[in-house]
């Protein structure tokens, strides 16, 4: 998804602003008020006010349509506007009445020449799909994608059928049920633009390509050809029946069925095939309306709103202090979790100062920052050039020699308090008094790790996520003696290295390990129970997690859950107690994935295979089947309910926080919306009762938190949904 700017504004400034060079009009959208340009009405109709001034004035010989803001082109509809829609039926006429108009630029009597710079998502690439001629500029910003569906949408402007005539099927179908976006080069390579060229040339280079349009000398471009196979493919019925039938299939793997989205695009798409384009734009529109209204697409909404609220949160109250600016940082640590985030570090020009005991260990961890941008480099994300840039700006030490002008120094060691606190002490005589230090502890408490400190003010938790270079979400964990400066500090490098970013406040397990705990643990109790790892596994998978809880144990590492338990059960007691059969295979020594003996079997490269059965004869007891319903029931309201307590408890400063704490870090289904959102579909009232129920069954492990109960007595909503 792209980050839309959703601040609302109400000015009557126009959006479009149109200059004559020579013979060519060239029509600049900068939407005022706001950082992105958005398709809203208001710049719809003022596209219509230009196509009647082209139609009529025989002057203008073609047009070019660029943007004024400095790293967009447009970056889709404006969402705010959209949740103003009330029905299936007026989505679908929205939808109708863009298709409309892009149906008149692309058959108005000049060519419109698209000047592509920054982001070009959604119905912008709509747009851009509609003109005659697509250049855009080789830069690192420039993207184009339709991200529709990653709001439970398809898109609405007739993307689902221009698309697929302008790349082909099976390129469009990648984009389009993915939702993913691509570079400019590789949007040339698949004659999705015509031409890529830098951004100091492109308004010229458009001005030109539109007169030359205009005067016959420069035809649009075709498509690349299509090689043997994608021909027999695309080029005949039978063959697409083939590719539709495939992209369906894969579609249900990977969402359970839980995303009606991707699968509304394959049919909109498929029926512009079978039954025409224009046939299509009327299947698209139809469909469109009835994505619009369904649950999931309005959790989604709110998933994009909450992150996009994040990234303007500086982590504290008003008035929020400036920032330091972290332009060297220090790690203590060279381990999978040090390596990870000094790997982005790096890629945010940051310079990094890596210190472990000997120098073995930061070999080891110079090779894996070495093999995440190498995985880069091989995708072609970063240039050769960057790649060394990027391992130039690291550099590894057995000493502490370099640490005294870093700004900020992140301590990824083993989750042990003493070993914490030496580093600590060892450190803190060294770094400069302004300097934050950060413990990327996933259990221990803060203000236990800041007891030795010299200044606990600028002591806090900047907890990461496994593996680091692909886990968008960073929990910032603050102590009350932490400083205002240390966590905008956090938070606005945070944001800087490209993560989501909540602020919770200290406690065993903080928000994510605790709630996460609760889940895992009802987990081990249904295996205690004779519940099998499959059907476990399999329960919360269909429920829509990523990955059941215990293939998740083995790729965290059933010693570190072991570790967590005993952090977490001293705090709450029988509540967080761990099973037996958790227990028992921590005590025989695997640690899942990692050391390729877990629940399940590991090859050599570590990819996971069936269970290991014998890992029933640790646990003992006779397996038995236990329906999906009750695995889902009790799993899910465990971690509900924990997430319930730490709002109560002050752990979290929102519901937002919880909803998008728990769907970026822990897996939660993006499309329920997280914990606090599920409690407001499910109904509060209806969640005690579940929860009073189990807990009779289970004494003191599934007790209604009092916030809950409170709200049920007075039937209130954490987000005041309709009831």
């Amino acid at each position: 998804m792209t980050d839309i700017d959703t601040t609302p504004t109400t000015t009557t400034e126009p959006t479009l602003r149109s200059d004559v060079v020579d013979d060519i009009l060239v029509v600049t959208i900068d939407r005022p008020g706001v950082s992105l340009n958005t398709l809203t009405p208001g710049l719809i109709g003022e596209f219509e006010g230009v196509l009647l001034r082209v139609n009529d004035d025989t002057l203008i010989k073609g047009v070019v349509l660029t943007s004024g803001k400095p790293d967009s082109f447009i970056a889709g509809a404006d969402i705010e506007q959209f949740l103003e829609i009330t029905s299936a039926a007026e989505a679908e006429r929205t939808s109708r009445m863009g298709q409309d108009l892009l149906d008149r630029l692309e058959k108005l009597r000049v060519p419109v020449v698209a000047a592509i710079h920054g982001a070009c998502l959604g119905g912008g690439l709509e747009v851009a799909l509609a003109c005659r001629y697509r250049i855009c500029t080789e830069h690192p910003k420039t993207t184009l994608g339709l991200p529709e569906v990653q709001l439970g949408l398809i898109p609405g402007i007739g993307g689902t059928q221009r698309l697929p005539r302008r790349v082909g099927l099976q390129a469009a179908l990648d984009m389009i049920l993915t939702g993913r976006s691509i570079r400019a080069k590789r949007a040339q390579q698949m004659g999705l633009v015509d031409e890529m060229v830098h951004p100091a040339i492109l308004a010229d280079i458009a001005i030109d390509r539109a007169r030359s349009l205009a005067a016959g000398t420069l035809k649009p471009g075709r498509r690349p050809s299509l090689g043997a196979t994608s021909l027999l493919l695309e080029q005949n019925p039978l063959g697409r029946g083939v590719v539709f039938k495939k992209a369906r299939e894969s579609v249900m793997e990977k969402t359970h069925g839980h995303y009606p989205a991707p699968l509304a695009a394959l049919t909109a798409i498929q029926t512009g095939y079978s039954r025409g384009f224009d046939e299509g734009l009327r299947e698209e529109a139809r469909l469109f309306g009835e994505m619009a209204m369904t649950p999931v697409s309005r959790q989604l909404v709110f998933i994009f709103f909450a992150s996009n609220s994040l990234k303007k949160d500086p982590g504290v109250d008003p008035p929020a202090p400036a920032p330091r600016e972290i332009h060297k940082l220090g790690v203590l640590g060279a381990g999978f979790m040090g390596a990870g985030i000094a790997s982005i570090a790096v890629q945010q020009d940051t310079l990094v100062r890596f210190k472990d005991t000997d120098t073995a260990h930061i070999g080891r961890g110079l090779a894996s920052i070495h093999g995440v941008l190498q995985e880069r480099l091989t995708r072609r994300q970063i240039s050769r050039q960057q790649f060394q840039d990027y391992m130039s700006l690291v550099g590894g030490t057995t000493d502490y020699s370099g640490f005294e002008s870093v700004d900020l120094v992140i301590e990824a060691v083993f989750e042990d308090v003493a070993l914490k606190h030496r580093v600590l002490e060892e450190v803190e005589p060294i770094i400069d008094t302004t300097a934050v230090y950060a413990s990327n502890t996933s259990t221990i408490p803060i203000a236990r790790i800041a007891e030795v400190a010299q200044h606990p003010e600028r002591v806090l938790g900047m907890h990461f996520f496994s593996p680091v270079h692909r886990m968008p979400l960073l929990e910032v964990i603050v102590t009350p003696a932490t400083s205002p400066e240390a966590t905008v500090s956090a938070v606005a490098y945070g944001k800087k290295l490209g993560k989501t970013v909540i602020v919770v406040n200290d406690g065993p397990g903080f928000y994510t390990t605790r709630t996460l705990s609760a889940y895992m643990n009802e987990a081990g109790r249904l295996l205690d129970e004779g519940a099998s790892i499959e059907a476990i596994d399999k329960a919360l998978v269909d429920f829509g997690f990523p990955v059941g809880p215990i293939t998740l144990l083995d790729e965290v590492g059933i010693d570190i859950g072991g570790k967590v338990g005993l952090v977490l059960v001293e705090a709450f007691g029988h509540r967080m107690q761990p099973s037996d059969a958790m227990r028992r295979v921590v005590v025989a020594g695997r640690t899942g994935r990692k050391g390729r003996n877990g629940f399940y079997k590991y090859d050599d490269a570590g990819t996971k295979g069936r269970v290991d059965d014998s890992v029933y004869e640790l646990i003992g007891g006779e397996r038995r089947d236990v329906l999906a319903e009750e695995i889902v029931e009790r799993c899910v309201l465990a971690m509900v309910n924990e997430a319930v307590l730490c709002l109560g408890d002050g752990i979290l400063r929102s519901p937002r926080d919880g909803d998008i704490g728990a769907v970026f870090g822990i897996g939660f289904p993006p499309f329920r919306g997280g914990p606090f959102r599920y409690v407001d579909s499910e109904i509060v009232e209806k969640i005690v009762e579940r929860l009073e129920d189990l807990d009779a069954r289970f004494p003191s492990r599934f007790t209604p938190a009092p916030l809950l109960l409170d709200m049920a007595a007075s039937r209130r909503s954490f987000y005041g949904l309709e009831r």
